[in-house]
């Protein structure tokens, strides 16, 4: 598959508003995001152009901003990997964010190649984006642009962790290590529509709070004893949290792991493990079939998605750092006027 750099001269010379990494800085991770003028990208065949609409971030784009993927990136290189814009004919559209082999069938997920939106190709927060016609799909119209955007990230990889991994019933108790970022408000409102009994946990009373607003039974202080074992726990954080995940989660139960942000390095005591046959597992994203299922569930149960914030590409910087720092409530998504 042949990458789209922001370096690439496009045939009508004009150029765009992006957002954009200038290389990798795992220190200080923001010191390299940028908002300016790149080029407009060309189109090759088999691919489309969309104007940009709106964009949700991800904590994915801080590891990009970290240096995690420098070794598929040409800088600057633009960053986002789920949104909403139309075709050039007005076609309102959607993004499916896994990119891969163009001849793997079956679970995209596993593909050998697979990658994101903005880890090999620039990313969407940009005026114009292009992208495999493959990726793009109809939106719905029950859907409008935010709710839309913010479905592709955090909201997929909740749909895959509660339908396909966990094996939760309805009626059985799901702890999720958080109750405010993107990704645990969205196992929140997709874990109650299902019939899932949601705890969480949270740093602060404000953060358990909106937990608990969003539709979660109860809510803890991280690290805090349970009043009994749970049937999944969903461990957003790693480093943080997997001794309270592995000391939560019932005999036979399971723990999923879909987020670092408290570090990528865990130790696990084997003993516990076997003893308790806790199986282990980990989501990357979701399927495109599931990412259709997806946006009929949400249609279908009538969920808003929690948006903490809407902000305008030219303040694009202040989303990061509310990201970056903890201070989101829900997801948070950039618009394109």
């Amino acid at each position: 598959m042949r990458d789209i750099t922001p370096n690439e001269t496009p045939q009508n010379g004009q150029t765009m508003i992006a957002v954009y990494a200038t290389g990798g800085n795992a220190e200080d991770p923001l010191s390299v995001l940028k908002i300016g003028p790149l080029p407009q990208p060309a189109v090759p065949d088999g691919w489309a152009r969309v104007k940009m609409s709106a964009v949700a971030l991800n904590f994915f784009n801080i590891f990009a901003l970290s240096g995690y993927f420098s070794e598929a990136a040409e800088y600057p290189r633009i960053l986002g990997c789920e949104g909403t814009g139309y075709l050039d004919d007005g076609t309102p559209v959607v993004m499916y964010p896994v990119l891969g082999d163009e001849q793997y069938f079956g679970d995209e997920t596993l593909d050998p190649n697979k990658h994101v939106i903005s880890q090999k190709i620039n990313g969407a927060l940009a005026e114009y984006f292009v992208v495999p016609r493959r990726n793009i799909l109809p939106r719905p119209a029950e859907l409008d642009e935010v709710a839309a955007a913010v479905l592709g990230g955090s909201w997929l990889t909740a749909y895959r962790v509660i339908f396909t991994k966990s094996g939760v019933k309805p009626g059985q108790i799901m702890l999720v290590q958080g109750s405010s970022g993107g990704l645990a408000t969205a196992l929140i409102q997709l874990g109650t529509a299902a019939g899932i009994r949601i705890w969480v946990t949270g740093r602060t009373e404000e953060k358990r709070k909106l937990g608990l607003e969003l539709g979660a039974e109860r809510a803890f202080v991280p690290g805090e004893a349970l009043p009994s074992e749970v049937a999944s726990v969903v461990d957003i954080s790693g480093g943080a949290t997997w001794d309270h995940s592995i000391e939560s989660v019932r005999p036979g139960g399971s723990i999923i792991a879909c987020g670092a942000h408290g570090g990528l390095k865990v130790t696990m005591d084997l003993g516990q493990i076997l003893g308790k046959q806790i199986s282990v597992h980990s989501v990357y994203l979701g399927t495109l079939q599931e990412f259709k299922d997806l946006m009929q569930f949400v249609i279908a149960k009538k969920i808003v998605p929690k948006v903490g914030q809407i902000v305008p590409v030219s303040n694009a910087c202040e989303a990061f750092q509310a990201m970056w720092e903890g201070r989101t409530n829900g997801k948070s998504v950039v618009t394109f006027g």
